[in-house]
This record gives structure tokens, sequence and C-alpha cells, in this order.
């Protein structure tokens, strides 16, 4: 892999599915990069990835996308969480379906992970050297929906979804020196966001988080905007774009097996025509 060359991975709950194909395309053709940052479930499968551990991510989506702790109404009536976090990001992780800790630190590859400031409405980017041994507390920051999740304390900070005011953090990858990105993203082309309905309930639920309130607000223009610079960028050449092929007919919070099942496959596919073009236009 070019040593410029950074992988950028976009959020959106189980429409992650499809970067979790993609990325076992890359394991299985051996395609690595140096600089890997992503948000929420694109973060979370990134961290599988950089462990390179193969299958791992397509285990712990669709064996217990159906498991109540996983995600279910269940879990938000019992404790306000709709996402089992504590079995998402320690029964899972740690006993279940083990991640391999050293294969992870022991890949040079700089792994930034995206989170939301919900004091200050701003996203902060957590990269090896911050998080050290507490990597699965900083993917579950960067997961936590709002509503659906608790918030996170963590380094000082309260946090939650990095999706909400980076999501797509490919102009972070630029900052920090990645000129040249390959971007997988969770939805078709052409989307754009809609103003969020849901502005009062934000102000009801956190009222003392006026920058959480502020980025939620504003997220949709922010969203739309980063669209239009990732499309820019992709005529400029600048960045090559793994997006679904196929119509989505997977929402965020997805149970169904076989649709899941669909998307991982898309993405596996996605990423596999893809790859000639990578090796044309030097991202590998």
């Amino acid at each position: 892999m070019k040593e410029k060359v950074g992988l950028v991975l976009e959020g959106g709950g189980m429409r992650g599915v499809y970067t979790a194909g993609a990325l076992e395309c890359f394991l299985e053709h051996e395609v690595y990069f140096p600089y890997v940052i992503g948000v929420s479930a694109g973060a979370s499968y990134g961290a599988s990835y950089l462990s390179k551990q193969a299958g791992r991510n397509k285990r712990v989506s669709l064996d217990f996308v159906t498991d109540p702790r996983y995600m279910s109404w269940r879990n938000f009536r019992q404790t306000g969480q709709f996402f089992g976090m504590d079995f998402i990001y320690n029964q899972i992780p740690n006993k279940m379906v083990p991640f391999d800790y050293n294969a992870f630190y022991e890949n040079e590859a700089e792994f930034k992970i995206g989170t939301t400031d919900i004091q200050t409405g701003e996203s902060v980017f957590f990269g090896k050297q911050d998080y050290k041994e507490e990597l699965l507390k900083a993917l579950e920051a960067s997961s936590s929906l709002p509503f659906l999740a608790p918030i996170v304390d963590f380094k000082g900070k309260k946090l939650m979804d990095g999706g909400i005011a980076d999501p797509i953090p490919l102009k972070k990858a630029v900052e920090d020196g990645f000129t040249k990105n390959v971007v997988i993203l969770t939805r078709n082309y052409g989307y754009r966001k809609s103003k969020s309905r849901f502005s009062f309930f934000v102000k009801r639920k956190y009222p003392q988080f006026a920058g959480l309130q502020q980025a939620m607000q504003a997220r949709y223009k922010y969203y739309n905007e980063t669209l239009e610079y990732i499309e820019q960028e992709e005529r400029n050449g600048n960045i090559l774009v793994i997006r679904p092929q196929e119509k989505l007919i997977v929402g965020r919070m997805e149970r169904n097996p076989l649709k899941l099942e669909n998307l991982y496959m898309q993405g596996y596919r996605d990423a596999k025509a893809a790859l000639v073009q990578m090796k044309e236009h030097e991202y590998m």
C-alpha cells in the first residue's frame, strides 16, 4: 500500500455491515493502509480489520443480530439502551468472539476514532496514543447514539456518536496529511440527508448540552456539505469511493439476518470490483 493513502470509514448503524463486507475483501486480498479513520460502526469494523481477524466482523454483526442482548426494545425498556453497549463492547470482544488486542497494537497503522463532544458539539478524534489500552471505551463513545445509548465519559469529556459532528471524516484525514484516500460510504450515490424533526426532543432529553443540540440541528447540513465535498474530490481524482451500488433496503437498526447478509456480500463485491481501479490509480 502506498505510504500516504488513507482509509476513511463512514458510520450508519447496521448499514455499516456493508463496510464490514468491504473490509473483509481487503483482508482477503491483503490490502492494508498506513492510516485508518472512522466513526461509529465504521470505527468498530475498522478495529477488527486492523487486528486482521478475518471473518470476525461478520460473526459479530450477523451471529448476534437477533440476540436481544445485542439490540432490542427489551434492552431499551430495561436500561434505556436499544443497543446493549456492555454486551457489544465488553462481553463479545472479551469473552465470546475474542478481539486480538496484541495484533491490533502491533499493527503500525494509525487508527483514528471519531467522537462528538456533547458539551461543545465539536468532533474529537483519538489516535492509538490517546486510547492505548482503552480502545473499546473509545469505540463505545464513537457509537453511542443519542436516545438509544448512554453518554460516555472518556478522557475528561462527555462523548457520543462520532457521526453527529463529523459523519465522514475525510477532511480530518487530509488534515492529518493523507491527501489521497479510499472512502467507504454506507449510502447510495446521490443520497442527501433531510432536516431532523426531533430537535425538540433533543433539547428535552439533553437540556444541559447546548453543543449536542446545535450539532444535531446542523447535522443534515454538514452531512450534505461533506457529501458534496466527497463527490468533488472524487471527480478531481483525489479519492476513490466505494459505496453501495444496489439500492439500500437496510436501516440503521435492521435486525433481519438475510438482509444484512446480502448487504455484507454487496460490500464485499463492490470492494472487489474496486480493486482494479485502486491498482490502476495507485491507491495500493
